[in-house]
């Protein structure tokens, strides 16, 4: 098995990046990257713990990620599982990564920063929706931000409706809890009741 290891071999097998993979980073946030912020309704956000990498979504409505000022980025931890396990590496570890996603673009966001947690009431109140404040924000100052060219969502064929998949055709959430819990939790009554159980506790 041949394995790389050494930078001056990847460098030697992939070339030098062109003008047009270099110049589009930056370490602020331009009227052009905040367009994409704003009009962004899912993000991927990577941390990093004791106990090694996570990478977790986060979705709301578009611009749900706000842009405090040119070097900085606001992202409201919305009700989930309360795993926090991104929350956890952060307060451990404030190196952050985000991945904006926006449906029918070809082109994402990257960003890469260091973040903190605040749980100041009014910034908690500011990001309220249906009266129903997040715990806590995550605070991001930007280091490098920069587009990803949009090959593979292309090649993904992502956003085209034809290649959706038919989420019967897979595993139900019930049915793997039920199979890793030895039907202590999970099942079919599961399935059946988490929409109304998610849009009662979607914030």
């Amino acid at each position: 098995m041949s394995i790389i290891t050494s930078v001056a071999e990847l460098e030697a097998l992939y070339g030098t990046p062109n003008d047009a993979s270099t110049v589009k980073e930056v370490d602020w946030i331009t009227p052009h990257y905040r367009a994409y912020i704003d009009a962004a309704p899912f993000v991927v956000l990577a941390t990093s713990g004791p106990e090694g990498l996570d990478c977790s979504p986060r979705g709301d409505l578009a611009g749900f990620v706000q842009v405090h000022d040119r070097k900085t980025l606001m992202l409201p931890d919305r009700r989930g599982n309360n795993r926090v396990d991104s929350l956890r590496n952060i307060v451990r570890d404030p190196r952050v990564a985000l991945l904006f996603m926006i449906p029918g673009v070809g082109n994402t966001l990257r960003v890469n920063g260091r973040a903190h947690l605040s749980i100041d009431p009014e910034l908690l109140a500011s990001f309220a929706v249906d009266g129903k404040a997040p715990r806590s924000v995550m605070v991001m100052t930007v280091d490098t931000i920069f587009f990803q060219c949009a090959r593979a969502l292309v090649r993904s064929e992502l956003w085209n409706p034809a290649r959706h998949v038919d989420p019967r055709s897979l595993p139900s959430a019930g049915q793997i809890l039920a199979a890793l819990s030895q039907d202590r939790v999970g099942g079919e009554e599961y399935d059946r009741t988490w929409l109304d159980r998610a849009r009662q506790t979607m914030w």
